[in-house]
């Protein structure tokens, strides 16, 4: 059994003053008594959206969403993504071509006009790339089953599982059914 010194509880913490934190600030007595806000401490909120946006290109409301958490009372997001914009910093139509250019490789149509639209890119735009994608469809699908399967299907099961693949990649049906022969339709 351990037993404690005279004078002192059973825990194990020391009985030191209450430590600073962020938010605090010493009161008239000697203690420390928190404040509401910390003081806004690192970049400002234009700065670090830069910084964002010279490392990958965001659609407004994903930088939105993203500098939230480092906004002030006092401070106007809004204008901030509206200076970015006007200075040529932040542009919804460079997101979205960077967009289809990292995903084409790898992924149908439907796939990525449903993750233009998530991210709020224009009705308009997504209808002038989706005919874009759809024109490379055929092209893309190919490359993507060659380097996945590379062998038509043998049977009906191994023809719907391919299939999937394809499907769950966003690849249209016409495209996959062209690609993988109409003997096994389904």
């Amino acid at each position: 059994m351990i037993r404690n010194k005279p004078g002192t509880t059973g825990t194990s913490r020391s009985a030191s003053p209450a430590r600073r934190g962020p938010g605090s600030r010493e009161a008239d007595d000697g203690g420390f008594e928190t404040v509401g806000k910390p003081a806004p401490r690192g970049p400002s909120l234009k700065a670090r959206a830069v910084g964002y946006l010279s490392r990958r290109e965001y659609a407004r409301n994903e930088l939105a969403r993203k500098l939230q958490p480092y906004t002030d009372e006092g401070t106007d997001l809004d204008a901030v993504l509206d200076a970015l914009e006007k200075e040529g910093w932040l542009s919804t139509e460079r997101f979205a071509q960077s967009l289809v250019h990292r995903r084409a490789a790898r992924q149908g149509t439907a796939r990525i006009v449903q993750e233009l639209r998530q991210h709020g890119v224009a009705d308009d735009q997504v209808a002038q790339l989706r005919d874009g994608l759809r024109a490379t469809e055929y092209q893309r699908a190919l490359e993507v089953w060659r380097k996945r399967y590379g062998t038509k299907p043998a049977d009906r099961p191994e023809y719907a599982r391919q299939a999937r693949f394809l499907a769950s990649r966003g690849f249209a049906h016409d495209v996959i059914r062209r690609l993988l022969g109409d003997e096994h339709d389904d």
